[in-house]
C-alpha cells in the first residue's frame, strides 16, 4: 500500500516535470535570444534560459570580460598589501544558477561535443596541463563571455573560427 502511494507521487512528479520542461522548450523556441545561445555547442534550452534571465540587459555590461566575473567564475584573489599575493579558487559571486548552467554547459562542450572548436581546443589545453575542473570554470568563464558577445552583436556562433575570432577571444589556434 505504501509503495502504491510512492509510486503515485512519482507518477504525479513526472507529469509535472514534463509540463514544465514542454514550458521551457516553448519559451525557448519562441525567444530569438535563446535560439541564437543555443547555436554554441553544448549550450541547452536551460543554459540559454538561464543566462537570458542572469543577465537580463546586455547593455548593463561594458565590457563582455567582466560577464564570467559577474557570475562569480573569476579567480579570487588574496593579497595582504605586503608580501602575500596569490590567486584562490573562484570567487562564487553571482547567481548560482546561472553559474551552474554555464559550467554544465562547458563540462558537456569539454566531454560530449566531438566538433572541432576553438573554445574546446583552449579547455582541452588547459585539461591537459591543469584538471578537467579548471579546464572546465576557464570554457564557463569564456562562455559567458562569448554568450553575452553573441547578444550584444546578434551574431550565431560558427564553430571555425577564423584568425580574426581568435586574436579577439584570445585563444591560440590549435597545432
Amino acid at each position: 500500500m505504501t509503495i502504491e502511494a510512492m509510486l503515485d507521487v512519482r507518477r504525479a512528479i513526472l507529469e509535472g516535470y514534463d509540463r514544465l520542461h514542454c514550458m521551457l522548450l516553448q519559451v525557448v523556441q519562441h525567444g530569438p535570444v535563446c535560439g541564437r545561445l543555443m547555436t554554441v555547442p553544448g549550450v541547452g534550452p536551460v543554459a540559454a534560459l538561464s543566462f537570458k534571465v542572469g543577465v537580463n540587459d546586455p547593455r548593463r555590461f561594458a565590457r563582455s570580460r567582466s560577464v564570467g566575473a559577474h557570475f562569480g567564475l573569476a579567480p579570487r584573489r588574496h593579497q595582504s598589501g605586503m608580501s602575500i599575493d596569490y590567486e584562490g579558487r573562484i570567487s562564487k559571486q553571482g547567481d548560482v544558477a546561472v553559474r551552474e548552467a554555464l559550467c554544465e554547459a562547458a563540462a558537456s562542450l569539454l566531454l560530449r561535443v566531438r566538433k572541432w572548436s576553438a573554445l574546446r581546443a583552449l579547455g582541452l589545453r588547459i585539461a591537459k596541463r591543469s584538471s578537467k575542473l579548471c579546464a572546465i570554470t576557464a570554457v564557463a568563464r569564456k562562455l559567458a563571455s562569448i554568450l553575452h558577445r553573441m547578444w550584444v552583436s546578434e551574431t550565431d556562433f560558427h564553430v571555425g573560427f577564423g584568425a580574426k575570432v581568435t586574436q579577439r577571444l584570445r585563444v591560440k589556434p590549435a597545432r
